[in-house]
């Protein structure tokens, strides 16, 4: 019996070895040349392996179209296998509904395939509605998008899974259609966008306009008819086209590349009506970066160009890796016509985004197919690693804040929402750790505040964008530097997020923060003003224009002219306090008013032809008057906290003006005696390292012209 068991075993054996090693099943046969036309190299036993666990475990299974389930996992690998994907994603598309419909477990995916494809089924396999109830279907895009965090690929196979289920969405009730429809409107083409999967995306998007606006698909749809039925003019433009890139010896392929119906509906509410030419562009395809620019030269040297068109994505990206030329040009007979200029690397990375980075694991030094070729060229230009974009690595930030699930998805539509992205660059202290911060286009000093800080950012008093100050609503452009000031951690007032913040935040990153903290500290009624401090001013009377005013001035240091007896002034307009170069004027009376040398109204009273007399300080006299400026953002105790910091430095305030907020700036005017002027620059750092204050001045009032 023994031998007979051992005969079966190996028999058993033998047939599974042939099984390994014999010819692939008829079903995955034009799966298989697709993909060798993308990766000749490639080894196609683990896509077998995965077929044949797929059909047996969904054998019997069917979709509501009656057709064998096994058609919706090839279908969906066949998609990926033409955008170039490489095997371990076609491996576990062909796995991806197994753990979720069939008897298969995670743990024999793994134990078969390894943990990559594992990881990619894990990613894409849907959340129990048993479990999760109405959450099931956010929390699953949740898990999948962190999924994605460390692997693309899950994406990939999720957009080419939604698109065969939007191409056979006709079994299913209209309303479910609709839900479908709107999902994959509201998160899937935007992710396909940001992805840079755009042949992907235009199918999807004629998909869902069909569903959602059915008649305005079939208006499109006629409009396209009718078109087609006509010579195209676009025909003799792309002949023109090649004549003159021959004679200059431009080597090109020119193409007319088709509109899909999405953008001939977008394209007619645009301009109105649609042009012969209107219904599709040209597409050049060259061999190096330089002859993009050549053919372009061309193009605008013996056309007609129209420069409001023209768009260089080639010197700077797109977010989503896309990169062409975009031009348009009117030929002798006023064709105008649009263009389309870029090389077959870029035109591969156009189509199929991401997907034709291949492995985001492998090395680019290990790259020796044709799809890696391209992997590694767009990880030179780009980055190595596609799977963390900087909206991606900001969803993955914020989403863990958003633990209900309906604050996430609605979250998640609104980020996705944001099809444009820009890089601005943090100054100050938070620049050594991000050299480069990106956003979405439009996001705020708010915005870029809780990307650095997190929840510290609710202590974020300020800003400056390249260097200038700048209110926290301010819009950031491409490029802008930001610098970012934060009150200390325990001033009063510091963890106080302003509610109007929440319509400067375009992200959900900031969103979520701010709405958090005015949940957990209700509005409350402002707080009582704190005592002044011993030698401070009264509290202001009126709370829009606070002004203070001292008791009578105390005289400043004395100042000699040679003329002992002579009354001498210091000028009010300037404030000067030893050891300033002062220099004196005669006014009426016989007094002397003294002005600092840089003071303006020295300037005027020379020109006027008024001569100065000479000033020297008393040496005998150490106290002095002075006017100080100091700038802030608002924050509540500001006032107190400031002439707090003045008395401890020994001086005494003689009279305070403080100017309404304006963008949150508070500008603060003080007129202070000193018991010794050496004790002023001391006096003015003090001042400066109270929270919220980022600059003190020496006062200068500027006198009208004439």
């Amino acid at each position: 019996m023994d031998a007979v068991r051992n005969l079966r075993k190996l028999s058993r054996a033998a047939l599974l070895r042939s099984a390994t090693r014999g010819t692939l099943p008829d079903a995955i046969e034009h799966v298989a040349q697709v993909h060798r036309a993308h990766h000749p190299r490639a080894d196609l036993d683990a896509l077998r392996r995965a077929y044949v666990l797929a059909e047996s475990s969904h054998r019997g299974q069917t979709r509501k179209s009656g057709d064998p389930y096994i058609t919706h996992p090839l279908a969906v690998t066949l998609i990926l296998a033409q955008l170039g994907a490489e095997t371990t994603t076609l491996t576990a598309s062909l796995l991806h509904d197994t753990v979720e419909d069939t008897e298969v477990t995670l743990a024999q995916v793994r134990d078969g395939f390894g943990d990559e494809v594992a990881h990619l089924v894990d990613g894409v396999t849907k959340l129990e509605k048993v479990d999760y109830g109405a959450a099931a279907e956010p929390e699953t895009f949740r898990k999948m998008l962190v999924a994605t965090g460390s692997d693309v690929r899950v994406m990939s196979i999720k957009l080419a899974d939604r698109l065969h289920n939007m191409r056979t969405l006709g079994v299913m009730r209209p309303e479910k259609q609709a839900r479908i429809a709107r999902v994959t409107g509201d998160v899937l083409i935007p992710l396909a966008e940001r992805l840079g999967v755009q042949a992907l995306k235009r199918e999807l998007e004629d998909l869902v306009f069909a569903v959602l606006h059915p008649e305005d698909h079939r208006r499109a749809q006629h409009l396209v008819r009718e078109h087609t039925a006509r010579p195209d003019p676009l025909t003799a433009v792309a002949a023109s086209v090649r004549e003159v890139l021959r004679a200059a010896s431009v080597e090109a392929q020119v193409l007319i590349r088709p509109r899909h119906l999405l953008s001939v509906h977008r394209l007619r509410h645009k301009r109105g009506t649609l042009g012969p030419s209107d219904f599709g562009r040209l597409l050049l395809l060259v061999e190096g970066d330089a002859d993009c620019y050549a053919a372009l030269g061309e193009l605008h040297t013996c056309f007609v160009p129209v420069m409001s068109e023209f768009k260089d994505f080639i010197a700077a990206p797109k977010f989503n890796l896309y990169q062409s030329l975009h031009t348009a040009f009117a030929d002798a007979d006023g064709r105008v016509a649009e263009v389309l200029v870029r090389t077959h690397r870029m035109h591969r990375v156009a189509e199929a985004g991401v997907i034709a980075l291949g492995d985001p694991h492998r090395a680019a030094g290990a790259a020796d197919t044709t799809a890696d070729a391209v992997a590694a060229e767009c990880a030179d230009a780009e980055r190595a690693d596609p799977t963390r974009p900087g909206w991606l690595s900001r969803l993955l930030a914020w989403q863990s804040q958003a633990a209900d699930p309906d604050t996430f998805w609605t979250e998640l539509r609104d980020e996705l929402a944001e099809d444009r992205e820009i890089t601005v660059y943090p100054a100050g202290d938070a620049a050594g750790g991000t050299p480069a911060l990106p956003l979405p286009a439009g996001a705020s000093c708010v915005d870029a505040a809780y990307v650095l800080h997190g929840e510290a950012a609710h202590r974020c008093i300020g800003a400056r964008v390249n260097g200038r100050l700048a209110a926290l609503s301010t819009a950031l452009r491409d490029g802008d530097t930001v610098q970012l000031f934060l009150a200390p951690p325990h001033t009063p007032g510091a963890h106080a997020p302003a509610r109007e913040w929440l319509t400067h935040a375009r992200t959900p990153a900031a969103r979520i923060a701010i709405r958090q903290w005015l949940a957990g500290h209700p509005a409350e009624p402002p707080a009582p003003p704190r005592p002044a401090p011993s030698g401070a001013p009264e509290a202001p009377g009126r709370p829009d224009r606070p002004r203070r005013r001292g008791g009578p001035a105390a005289e400043g240091p004395s100042v000699v002219t040679g003329h002992p007896e002579t009354p001498v002034r210091l000028a009010r307009c300037c404030t000067p306090v030893p050891p300033d170069a002062v220099t004196g004027f005669p006014v009426r009376g016989g007094a002397v008013t003294v002005h600092r040398d840089s003071c303006q109204t020295v300037v005027r009273m020379a020109a006027a032809g008024r001569r100065p007399v000479a000033v020297r300080w008393d040496k005998r006299t150490a106290g002095c008057r002075v006017t100080l400026l100091a700038e802030a953002f608002g924050r509540p105790q500001l006032l107190a906290d400031l002439t707090e910091t003045i008395a401890a430095q020994g001086a005494a305030v003689i009279s305070a003006a403080v100017e309404p907020p304006c963008e949150q700036r508070v500008r603060h005017t003080y007129t202070l005696q000193l018991p010794d002027a050496a004790g002023l620059p001391a006096l003015m750092r003090a001042m400066r390292r109270v929270a919220g204050v980022y600059d003190v001045s020496r006062a200068v009032h500027r006198l009208p012209a004439g």
